[in-house]
Order: structure tokens, then sequence, then C-alpha cells
């Protein structure tokens, strides 16, 4: 179980080292705005991404829950171990609140990677861990090898053009209390010019994006980490945990952006 409350939207920070002043105010803004979870990686600017996060939560530490991942490159045991270690460094902190493994490559030794998670929980320097870009099956296996309650996240694509998590792997993670996260929530940008998203934001008076993340955010188990490098937007994002849609307007939505199976899980 997650050591704090985790807010609806997390704050995400890939390619936010292009602009690092630029990122560091809207991260602040939206820990001011309510947001208490960051996500990050070892990947992200190969580390300054991290260094990024430490500023911008420079006396604040405590009160946000900080999330950073280890490229499956480096998930061997001890590899696992030392990419922890540089990214505390890089964050100046003594311990991440998650860490998890970004995706699975097919010469990944997953259970190294997760006896390494053990052991740095074991020793204080990270709280809980997960995984990334995992299908349902590739769950599956990871329940076999560690036993349910070791595995508290699952970070993977899911917009309302990609729903494909809906059928299979939602429903899984429900089922075995590992809560789901939610990558780029917005796409590529154009679904917020779908004429039925608008129609539903001008009734609340919110932004397209603010809609999107409160659909996609409807089901209590799963959660949204969209990337902002501007602070209004940053914050418009963090008020979309406001929003309620209606059973009406999630149905239209539903229409508007049917679901379609895959046959393997979608990524980037």
């Amino acid at each position: 179980m997650c050591l704090m409350t985790l807010t609806t939207i997390g704050l995400g920070t890939w390619n936010m080292e292009s602009a690092p002043k630029a990122s560091v105010d809207a991260l602040r803004k939206g820990i001011e705005a309510g947001a208490n979870h960051i996500d990050t990686a070892e990947m992200y600017g190969d580390g300054k991404v991290e260094e990024i996060v430490a500023e911008a939560v420079s006396g604040i530490r405590k009160n946000i829950f900080i999330i950073s991942k280890v490229l499956p490159s480096n998930a061997t045991y001890a590899g696992t171990i030392e990419a922890c270690e540089r990214s505390l460094r890089r964050l100046k902190t003594d311990y991440l609140d998650g860490y998890l493994l970004h995706w699975r490559q097919k010469n990944t030794r997953i259970e190294e990677a997760f006896k390494a998670f053990e052991k740095l929980k074991e020793q204080g320097k990270i709280r809980q861990w997960g995984v990334s870009n995992f299908s349902a099956s590739d769950m599956e296996e990871s329940i076999k090898i560690m036993g349910k309650g070791k595995i508290i996240w699952n970070q993977v694509l899911y917009h309302p053009e990609e729903r494909a998590i809906e059928f299979d792997l939602i429903p899984w993670c429900k089922q075995n209390g590992v809560t789901v996260v939610a990558y780029s929530p917005f796409g590529q940008g154009k679904i917020a010019k779908h004429p039925d998203l608008s129609k539903i934001a001008n009734g609340h008076g919110a932004a397209p994006a603010q809609i999107i993340l409160s659909y996609l955010t409807r089901d209590p188990a799963v959660i949204a980490i969209p990337k902002s490098s501007d602070a209004k937007r940053t914050q418009e994002n963090v008020q979309a945990m406001r929003i309620k849609l209606s059973k009406e307007e999630i149905e239209v939505l539903d229409r508007a952006f049917p679901a379609r199976r895959r046959s393997s899980l979608p990524t980037l």
C-alpha cells in the first residue's frame, strides 16, 4: 500500500531538460495547485530531469511523492541498485517513494530487478516499487515470481484514442490491487479538438484537456501523469481533479473514442 495518498493527477517530467527554469516553475505551480506526485526516470534527459525535480522539491521534499524508473539495460540485480543510487544523488534525496522497471526487454531478467527492488526497500532507499509498460500477461508472470502485494503500480500508455488497457489490464490490476498510472494522457495533441469533447468542456467551463483527465481517471484505480512545462497548463491539469463527469457525458466520450482491443500492449 502507498505510504501517502496520491492526487488523481500527478506531474510527468519527460522532455523537460530543454527548458529547466520553466520546468521547475511548472512543477512548483503544480505542487501549489495540489499535486503531490512527481514521476521521473533516469532516462529523461540522461538524468538531467531528475536534477530539475530536485530543484523543484527543494525544501518541500517530505510532502512530495517521487517515483523514478530504472532502464531495462540496467536492470540486473547489481545494476538496479547502482541505478537507484545514482537517481537518489541526482534527486538529492535519501529515498524514493516509488521505483519502477521502465519497460521489459526480451533479455530482461525481471526476477533480478524485483529482488533488487526488495533489497532497496529493506535498506530504506525506496518505499515501494512497480513496473511500467507491462501487459496483463507480464503482470501475471510477475505475480507468480513475487507473490501478491509487492507490485504497487503499472505505468502504461492510456488516452481517449488508446483505450486497449480497459479490456484486460485495468480489470487485472483492480483485482490484484495494482494502481494503473496513465502516461501521455493527451495522446498526440489532436484529441482536444474533437467536437464532443469541446462541447462537454464548454458545459463545465473547463479546458478540453481537463475533461480528458477527468475521463481517464473516472475509475479510482487509475491516476494520470500529464507532463507540462508551462506553469498555467500544469495548474489547469491539477484542477481537473475537481471536475466530475456525469454518466451521460462519459457515455458520449465512450462513443466518440471507442475502445479497441490490441494484439499487444500499446506503448510509446
